[in-house]
């Protein structure tokens, strides 16, 4: 099988940044938060280990001097709403485009071996909305992708859903090794926000965010490429002791998340059995392998795994990094820990050294892939 190289991963945010104590005022403003609450509040949001998120949404800035007939959770009276899920779509489908191309044009300014008109696999993600014409026909026209490049949409599935991009990028790869993928990640969970005290909610509310990330995959030999890494082998597993602690569905009023305190304990003991398939597929153990990109979905999580994997902090000081920077961008997360892992300004992965990623979804799913750094020309 002809082996795949990751060449470039490229970000992109939205234009508001918000810090974690802001965000908290927000919402206690918006609950008007009994005691309890109030302190439930405090403690989630002070263990977060977030100073700061990005959104779509200008609403909650306090020099907000945008068009009053524009904001989604504030009304013209100052008083907090909760929109319609058309509503909330409707901001998703004016936003999505512009994000996502952002990210894309990122990728390909990192690597020399690849440009838009290589492109023959366009795999789009996003579970927070949609959109038919979609982020897909805007990416070809605004990056001036090919007009036959195959387009494939992977919708709904999560904080993991990069993992399945992944592995489809390598199986247009195995089958025609001058295929050139660009998958693009983009997840606006902003969008979504709720008014509701109980804790799942709250903990929701205070951990997602919104950001767009493309990743560049082909057998072409890497040139000017940042720290490159080599796609040895990908695993999917499943965790039904978590079944009924992550899930997203569609409400009324936005999207509705579940996810529980439980998830970093499931997570916890789960791990090991979860890694052990895509370890053994490159004959390694957690040991062997010096870096790892946790999708950082909470502080809890990242912990949790690194403990189960009995990882160093340094192992996982990416994963930490952004989720300090960003919060948690669902399936867009854990390429923004692979940028960082990649990006020769940062430490990272000598040629030859292992990189083992993780993310983890409703189910309780547990994606993964390993790679190898590779040098470039």
């Amino acid at each position: 099988m002809t082996a795949p190289l990751l060449h470039a991963v490229g970000t992109a945010l939205p234009a508001h940044r918000y810090s974690q104590p802001h965000l908290r005022a927000v919402m206690e403003r918006w609950l008007s938060p009994d005691r309890r609450t109030g302190k439930l509040l405090d403690r989630i949001y002070a263990q977060s280990a977030i100073d700061a998120r990005y959104s779509v949404v200008g609403d909650f800035l306090d020099d907000r001097d945008g068009d009053e007939a524009d904001a989604l959770f504030v009304g013209a009276d100052g008083a907090f709403r909760s929109p319609s899920t058309g509503e909330r779509n409707a901001r998703y489908a004016r936003e999505v485009g512009s994000l996502a191309t952002e990210a894309a044009r990122s990728a390909f300014a990192r690597t020399r071996a690849l440009a838009a008109g290589d492109v023959t696999h366009l795999v789009t993600v996003s579970c927070t909305g949609f959109a038919t014409p979609g982020v897909d026909l805007h990416l070809v026209d605004e990056l001036g992708l090919p007009a036959d490049v195959e387009r494939t949409h992977v919708g709904f599935m999560g904080c993991f859903a990069a993992f399945p991009a992944l592995r489809l990028a390598r199986a247009f790869v195995a089958l025609d090794p001058d295929a050139v993928v660009l998958i693009v990640c983009v997840e606006l969970c902003t969008l979504h926000l709720q008014p509701r005290s109980d804790v799942d909610s709250v903990l929701s509310a205070a951990v997602f965010a919104d950001g767009a990330a493309a990743a560049l995959v082909s057998a072409r030999p890497p040139v000017g490429d940042v720290r490159p890494l080599r796609l040895e082998a990908t695993s999917t597993a499943v965790a039904r002791s978590g079944f009924d602690e992550m899930a997203w569905t569609i409400g009324d009023h936005g999207f509705d998340m579940t996810l529980t305190a439980y998830v970093p304990r499931v997570l916890e003991a789960e791990a090991g059995a979860a890694v052990a398939p895509l370890l053994h597929r490159g004959g390694l153990e957690a040991a062997d392998v010096p870096w790892w990109a946790v999708h950082p979905g909470g502080r809890a999580i990242v912990d949790n795994v690194a403990r189960a994997l009995e990882l160093p902090d340094d192992a996982v000081a990416a994963s930490r990094e952004v989720l300090r920077a960003f919060g948690n961008m669902s399936s867009a997360t854990v390429l923004f820990v692979l940028e960082h892992l990649m990006d020769p300004a940062r430490p990272g992965p000598a040629v030859g050294d292992a990189v083992a990623a993780l993310a983890f979804g409703p189910g309780l799913t547990v994606d993964g892939a390993l790679f190898r750094a590779v040098p470039s020309a």
